[in-house]
């Protein structure tokens, strides 16, 4: 069941993370050695997905000792699936594996397009696997000593055998604002985004932040408006490389709103309708494209012009 009715892009992963039991070397090496486990393909940051029998496509499920095998790298466990193991592989190099030891068992798909295609549990999982891989890539060697780090409780922790320091992987948060001022919202558009995109503002936490805090930090740099009251909407796993978006309405308490032409060259404000409209297609209207529908920024600006205020 799910914990809210805002379901958004790479949310919803199934699988049990055993976190409990990972920790145990003996469960961990029992779960590789079972012969129903399976694992879940990673090449430069892209899945590996398959047609599905009803049409369309979903992820490729290998069997773990064969997937590890031909990877030439340790599975990380992601979880169970009812009790059984599910790993995840990660390719290295620049040859595309489904034209070596791959051939004929799929494709690799890039993650925002695994977002859009996949159902929405199948994306929970590529969206860990991701993420989890991310940080090991770049957490190799342990921070307090330098010494190279081991991996332990099946991929959710490095442990240093010099210092016994524990590194765990990191979630980078981040919060993404809709500014309201009566019945008008702000959009902002960044100058490296496709002609005409137009979304939600967004900015990381910084040390000694509120979510709160943060959200009217950004608001005032980003376009020197102040923000009188946050709300909460929903989040979303964003796996590049591995952030956790918080959905806020924020309002403010007024409209001159002026971007800093760092973050944000240009912004606009738009009407409940006015936005209604911008949202029935995918062309957008009056020169403004909303963001793609797995971004949490189109959930809430949908949210919005949809009645929500928080």
């Amino acid at each position: 069941m799910p914990l809210s009715r805002f379901a958004n892009t790479f949310s919803g992963n199934p699988l049990d993370r055993a976190a409990d039991r990972r920790i145990t070397p003996e469960w961990i090496a029992a779960q590789r050695a079972s012969p129903d486990a399976s694992a879940v393909v990673l090449w430069r940051g892209e899945v590996l997905v398959e047609p599905a029998p009803e049409g369309g496509e979903r992820l490729a499920y290998l069997k773990a000792e064969m997937a590890e095998e031909a990877a030439g790298g340790e599975a990380l466990f992601l979880g169970l699936w009812r009790e059984t193991p599910v790993f995840a592989v990660d390719f290295k190099g620049g040859a595309d594996p489904t034209a070596g030891p791959l051939l004929g068992l799929g494709r690799f798909q890039e993650m925002r397009g695994a977002g859009a295609i996949l159902a929405a549990p199948e994306a929970g999982i590529a969206a860990t696997a991701k993420s989890l891989f991310d940080w090991h890539d770049h957490h190799g060697f342990c921070s307090a000593c330098g010494h190279e780090s081991e991996v332990v409780d099946g991929g959710w922790k490095r442990l240093c055998p010099a210092c016994r320091v524990e590194h765990f992987p990191r979630v980078n948060p981040v919060t993404i604002m809709l500014p309201v001022f009566g019945d008008r919202c702000l959009l902002g558009r960044q100058a490296a985004w496709p002609k005409g995109r137009m979304s939600a503002l967004a900015g990381f936490l910084e040390p000694g932040e509120s979510i709160e805090e943060a959200c009217a930090r950004e608001l005032h740099e980003e376009a020197g408006l102040n923000a009188v009251r946050v709300a909460y909407h929903s989040s979303q796993p964003w796996p590049f490389p591995s952030s956790l978006m918080i959905g806020l309405i924020a309002e403010v308490d007024g409209d001159d709103a002026r971007p800093d032409q760092t973050e944000l060259e240009a912004v606009r404000w738009l009407s409940r309708d006015e936005l209604r409209r911008v949202l029935a297609s995918d062309d957008g209207w009056d020169g403004v494209l909303p963001p793609p529908p797995l971004a949490i920024a189109r959930t809430l600006m949908q949210a919005w012009a949809d009645g929500f205020d928080g």
